[in-house]
């Protein structure tokens, strides 16, 4: 769970900051690329407010994000 955390939160930090993303990445990409639209698109509204509320958003959007991004969160136990 930290990891998918941290990939979530590195996802968000290339939409704002792509240079500082590209050092700090721990995420595979294909994990991030899976989710970064879902993200975008369902919880751009909560981004600033930590990786949990994150999490939170993707699952209250689970019929609706992607079935990639439903993959990665299945990955990790989500």
């Amino acid at each position: 769970m930290p990891r998918l955390l941290l990939s979530i939160t590195l996802l968000l930090l290339s939409v704002s900051a792509p240079a500082l993303a590209e050092e700090a990445r721990s995420g595979t990409a294909e994990e991030q690329k899976a989710c970064t639209r879902d993200v975008q698109k369902f919880c751009r509204h909560v981004i600033d407010q930590g990786d949990f509320t994150i999490l939170a958003c993707l699952k209250e959007n689970r019929p609706k994000i992607s079935e990639a991004c439903d993959t990665v969160l299945k990955s990790h136990n989500q």
